[in-house]
């Protein structure tokens, strides 16, 4: 299996927070099929190689152009094949096939033999392949995806159950649609890390978990974490059990004023570098390599706290759709550049929108300095199965992410898609209620938002959907807490309550985590044109100022969302066209974005203090 080159950035791995420099990409040309017809499990598929009749470009759904196929059609059971070509597996050591995301069901086959089955399209499995491995090194992998277009119990996102993209919906992706890969590993070897820091202790939380039969009491494991390759801690473990729960005080620090190298923030994305070692006395068992970051998100009566100091959250709602490849990236290098758009246009957070991005994504909002709000896809239809399917993906998201800096919100529901009767039904609003505090139990340092945008009975930070499109319409419902307390209580502003009756939320922060959605419309299109529409780059940007402005100069609003990142297939409503191309010069967008908040009067003291201004003359 090839190692790849020690230049590689550590991004390039489909699993960044938990590496080992040799494993194989799988991306390229499998042999497919569709099985419209459903009969591929009774004519046994998984055994045969005259089905599959196409070719198709893993990892791109077959709805995309980047896959060779580009069919948009229904086709809710499709299968995959691949002839791969291995190396003898040693007794001490396994060899296991990875995936990344498989939209909707998926069932796996290597050599005939069944190895995995999983449900949920956005969450990775994973399969240990060794026992049935052929020894002549040819092993077959087939792949089938069940993918039912018009369930609305399932958890789909933005993903349309109509033939056709209509309103703000879009073309399926169905099947692989993240990285598949192989990696070869020892036995005994760890199988899960999750970093959890505390800033105020300068110390870090570390659970390891071991995939091993049984644990020798001569095990040890050893972490060095290094900042720009100096040292800052060097600790080992003796291993009692499968799990390792650790604290790791880091070296002495100045910690004044919040400017210590250590901390973490869009401006100073400070990573921490981690070797973690399994050792059996001096034997290297197994090691992996992994970050962290010291960052700590909290809220305080109506701020938002990044790293104990009040923080405006400017961020853009993102829906990280490509019209070539659809919610799978084009290549790996597309997720680098979307964060580097996302930071040349002055904001300092994504919205992810009804979808769980690739971890490699989050591995570039970590390294490059972008906040995240995480948000499950929805489903629209409630039932009790709906209920189970969103519940244990969600678990597996909050199992898969916990551990990257950049994510400081969770969003289990958005704009009450699912539990459309919160209002009426005590059932739903226990959904929600149940969701926000399954998400506090699994992670209790991280914001999480109930229901986001309106008719909220549970929420850390009250947020509302607002697409008014006049800046002095926003002064008026935000522009003071005063305005602020009569829009909540009276105003409706996208037609929804945005507390539920009875409820209040006392001394939490609001912020208008939709707004905006202003398209430009050089050609009069027909169709959606998002939530009002200019005629010219120059009147988006007027237009963009004025809403941006209206938020920024209100001392009662803690953040926002601009409506959204990049147009999608119909919604054209974007900053930048769907190929990423500015609308606007991203410069001009940007003095408009970075402009300091009313809310944070901090800001305008620090740019003074700590920016790049040199005065000429003492400052009194």
């Amino acid at each position: 299996m090839p190692e790849r080159p020690s230049n590689a950035s550590p991004v390039d791995h489909p699993r960044p927070q938990l590496t080992r420099p040799s494993w194989e990409d799988l991306s390229g040309p499998w042999q497919f099929a569709f099985d419209d017809a459903g009969e591929g499990m009774t004519k046994q598929w998984q055994r045969r190689d005259d089905v599959f009749d196409r070719v198709i470009q893993v990892p791109f759904p077959f709805e995309s152009s980047a896959s060779g196929i580009g069919d948009t059609g229904f086709h809710p059971v499709v299968w995959y094949r691949r002839v791969v070509h291995t190396d003898p597996v040693p007794a001490d050591r396994r060899l296991l096939l990875h995936f990344g995301a498989v939209d909707y069901r998926a069932q796996v086959w290597v050599n005939g033999h069944a190895v995995a089955s999983h449900e949920g399209g956005h969450t990775p499995f994973t399969a240990d392949i060794s026992s049935v491995l052929h020894p002549g090194g040819e092993q077959v992998v087939v792949v089938r995806a069940e993918d039912p277009p018009a369930d609305l119990r399932q958890p789909r996102g933005k993903q349309d159950w109509q033939r056709e993209p209509h309103a703000i919906w879009y073309d399926r992706t169905t099947g692989i649609w993240q990285s598949v890969w192989l990696e070869n590993v020892p036995e005994t070897r760890i199988g899960y890390l999750r970093w959890t820091p505390d800033v105020e202790n300068r110390s870090l939380d570390l659970t390891v978990r071991l995939r091993a039969l049984a644990v020798d009491h001569d095990l040890r494991l050893r972490v060095v974490i290094r900042r720009e390759g100096g040292l800052v801690a060097d600790d080992t473990y003796a291993v009692c059990s499968q799990e390792v729960q650790r604290r790791i005080t880091l070296a002495d620090s100045d910690m004044s004023l919040g400017r210590s190298n250590l901390l973490w923030s869009p401006e100073t994305p400070n990573l921490l570098e981690a070797t973690i070692t399994l050792l059996d006395g001096d034997t290297v068992v197994d090691e992996v390599g992994s970050y962290t970051a010291l960052r700590s998100f909290t809220t305080s009566r109506d701020r938002v706290l990044l790293n104990g100091r009040p923080y405006y959250l400017k961020l853009v709602l993102a829906q990280n759709f490509w019209p070539e490849s659809h919610l799978a990236a084009p290549d790996p290098d597309a997720l680098r550049r979307e964060v580097q758009l996302v930071k040349d246009l002055g904001f300092n957070g994504v919205r992810l929108h009804q979808k769980v991005e690739d971890p490699r994504f989050l591995a570039w909002c970590d390294r490059l300095g972008l906040l995240v709000w995480a948000e499950m896809p929805a489903a629209y239809e409630f039932s009790t199965q709906t209920v189970g399917r969103i519940t244990r993906e969600w678990l597996d998201v909050l199992e898969r992410d916990a551990s990257h800096p950049c994510v400081v919100a969770w969003v289990p529901v958005n704009e009450s898609w699912g539990v459309p009767a919160l209002t009426s039904s005590a059932q739903q609003r226990d959904l929600v209620r149940a969701l926000y505090h399954l998400t506090k139990t699994m992670d209790p340092h991280r914001a999480v938002v109930g229901n986001d945008g309106w008719e909220q009975p549970v929420t850390d930070m009250l947020t509302v959907h607002d697409y008014t499109s006049q800046g002095h319409v926003l002064r008026e419902r935000y522009g003071d807490r005063h305005a602020l307390r009569h829009t909540l209580e009276h105003i409706q502003p996208m037609y929804r309550s945005v507390l539920l009756p009875g409820e209040h939320h006392e001394e939490v922060p609001v912020l208008i985590s939709e707004f905006g959605g202003i398209s430009l419309d050089l050609e009069r299109r027909a169709g959606w044109r998002g939530y009002g529409s200019v005629g010219s780059p120059e009147a988006l940007l007027e237009r963009y100022a004025d809403l941006v402005g209206a938020l920024l100069s209100s001392p009662a609003i803690a953040g926002f969302c601009w409506t959204q990142l990049t147009d999608t297939q119909q919604e054209r409503n974007g900053l930048l066209t769907a190929d990423r191309v500015p609308k606007v010069a991203p410069e001009r967008l940007r003095a408009v974005t970075s402009r300091v908040s009313a809310a944070v009067a901090g800001d305008a003291v620090s740019e003074f203090a700590y920016g790049d201004y040199e005065p000429t003359a003492p400052v009194e």
